[in-house]
C-alpha cells in the first residue's frame, strides 16, 4: 500500500516515523519547499507543488497512491482543499491530521480575528510594539502600519512587502517559557499576534503574554473541507492507515 503524507509539520514527521518500515507499506512525504532547510522525515520525500488539484490527482494516479493523509499546517487552506478535490477525483481515501487548536484560559486577553487583515486593523488600538509570529508569508497585511514597530519571528527571512519598522528574528521552535518571557521584556513588546496553530512547540508565548498581561490577537484557523474525517494526532492517523490495510 502506498500512502502519501502531505507534510511539513511536526505531526507529519511523526506519522512518517510511525509508518516507516511497516511491512507492505510505502510512505511518501510531500513538502511544499517553502523552508530552505526542512527537517526531513524518514522514507521517500518529494519537494514542491503538484500544480493544483488536477496535478495532485494525476500524481496520485501515476504513482498508484492508495491513501492520502493531509498533515499540512492548519493554515494551509488551499492545499487542504486541493487534497480533498484530488482525492475525490482519484477515488483515494483522505484523512486530515490536525493538532487541536489553543483554548484561552483565565487571565488571557485574546482578541480573535478571522484573517491577517483583520488582525492588522485591530493592532493600533492594542499596542505599539508588536511581536508578530504569523510566519513570513503574510507580512503584507501589516505593511501599511508605519506607526507600529514589529518583531517578526520566522524560520527563514521574510521578503517584502513588510512593515517599515521591522526587526527580524530567525528562530525555529520549540520555544521555552523562560525564553519567551525574556524576549517580551527585552523588546518591550506590548501586543502579540499569532495564528491559532495549536501544539506545544510555540504555545509558551501565550503563557508569557498572559503573565505579562499583554493582549494577544489570535487569527482563527480555516476549516477543514467538510466531508474529510479529522484526527488530532499521528497515532490516530497511523491507526487509520493500518485499518485500510487490514
Amino acid at each position: 500500500m502506498h500512502v502519501l503524507i502531505l507534510g511539513g509539520t511536526t505531526e507529519a514527521r511523526r506519522l512518517a516515523e510511525l509508518l516507516h518500515g511497516a511491512p507492505g507499506l510505502v510512505v511518501t512525504s510531500s513538502l511544499a519547499g517553502r523552508v530552505a532547510s526542512p527537517r526531513l522525515p524518514p522514507g521517500e520525500v518529494r519537494v514542491g507543488g503538484f500544480g493544483g488539484a488536477d496535478g495532485l490527482a494525476a500524481w496520485l494516479r501515476e504513482n498508484r497512491v492508495d491513501a492520502v493523509v493531509d498533515a499540512t499546517h492548519p493554515f494551509a487552506a488551499a492545499m487542504s482543499f486541493h487534497a480533498a478535490s484530488a482525492a475525490a477525483t482519484a477515488r483515494v481515501p483522505l484523512l486530515a491530521l490536525r493538532r487541536p487548536g489553543w483554548v484561552p484560559v483565565e487571565g488571557d486577553r485574546w482578541h480573535e480575528a478571522a484573517s491577517l487583515e483583520e488582525a492588522a486593523r485591530a493592532l493600533p488600538a492594542l499596542g505599539r510594539r508588536v511581536f508578530l509570529t504569523t510566519g513570513r508569508m503574510g507580512l503584507a497585511a501589516f505593511a501599511a502600519l508605519d506607526d507600529l514597530w514589529f518583531l517578526v519571528r520566522s524560520v527563514d527571512a521574510p521578503e517584502p512587502p513588510r512593515p517599515r519598522q521591522t526587526q527580524v528574528l530567525l528562530h525555529r521552535g520549540p520555544f521555552t517559557l523562560e525564553g519567551e518571557r525574556e524576549l517580551l521584556l527585552r523588546h518591550r513588546v506590548d501586543v502579540v499576534v499569532t495564528k491559532d496553530s495549536g501544539g506545544a512547540a510555540t504555545a509558551p508565548k501565550l503563557t508569557a503574554a498572559r503573565e505579562a498581561g499583554l493582549p494577544v490577537v489570535v487569527v482563527r484557523r480555516p476549516p477543514v473541507p467538510g466531508d474529510v474525517p479529522v484526527v488530532p494526532d499521528p497515532e490516530a492517523a497511523a491507526r487509520w492507515v493500518a485499518g485500510l490495510g487490514g
